[in-house]
């Protein structure tokens, strides 16, 4: 195992141990209130940078795929999703076309380089069939520009415009942008209560409040 993969597994370890069932069932109501609007039972999915596997986990979908450099990822995807233990930014092993949607959440902005989203983006393009959408969500620098900065493996400041502007630049027409989304993070701090989280996805108004991640959805035309 890699110096890479060894340090995911002990940052997650850290900052997530013993938050699993919590974050798993945010992630449910996630996927069942919110983000089964872009992916049917039929599609094909990649979470990409899929960390724990809570999305890949809880979407519905016809076939999924988990990318991540954690090895941890495989024992969690195990049964559901395809692993890719695998740098992002190199070659995928999926065919041109062959994605219906690629999911990825708080990732990019662990990238050390822009260039490597940049490959990265050059792959999920190739990867989605026309018409296929690139679902991108992330902490925003606009509203955490100290606290985005606590986290040491934080690389790229990320806004809802410069996400949007590269995933143009790649080829993607650009269906939804909204600056301000979910809370922060689930990373330590107060865990609000379950039905809050499902009735907070029904209130847009409730989003310009407490929302700190950008959601931006691309499309290949």
């Amino acid at each position: 195992m890699d110096k890479r993969s060894t340090d995911l597994q002990e940052e997650y370890q850290q900052r997530f141990q013993g938050a699993d069932l919590y974050r798993d069932t945010v992630w449910k109501i996630l996927c069942d209130d919110f983000f089964s609007t872009y992916i049917t039972p039929e599609s094909v999915v990649l979470d990409l940078g899929a960390g724990w596997g809570e999305f890949s986990r809880n979407i519905q979908a016809g076939k999924k795929y988990a990318m991540d450099l954690n090895p941890d990822c495989g024992k969690r995807v195990a049964g559901h999703s395809t692993f890719l233990h695998q740098d992002c930014s190199i070659t995928w092993p999926i065919e041109d076309g062959a994605l219906d949607v690629v999911f990825t959440s708080n990732f990019f902005e662990h990238l050390p380089r822009k260039e490597l989203v940049d490959k990265t983006l050059r792959e999920a393009l190739r990867c989605l069939k026309r018409g296929g959408k690139i679902i991108c969500l992330g902490p925003n620098i606009k509203y955490v520009p100290g606290s985005y900065w606590d986290y040491w493996d934080h690389f790229i400041p990320i806004t809802e415009e410069s996400m949007a502007e590269t995933l143009s630049l790649k080829g993607f027409r650009i269906v939804r942008k909204i600056d301000r989304f979910l809370p922060y993070t689930m990373s330590g701090g107060k865990n609000p209560p379950l039905f809050a989280v499902s009735l907070y996805l029904k209130l847009p108004l409730a989003w310009r409040f407490f929302g700190k991640q950008f959601l931006v959805i691309g499309e290949k035309s």
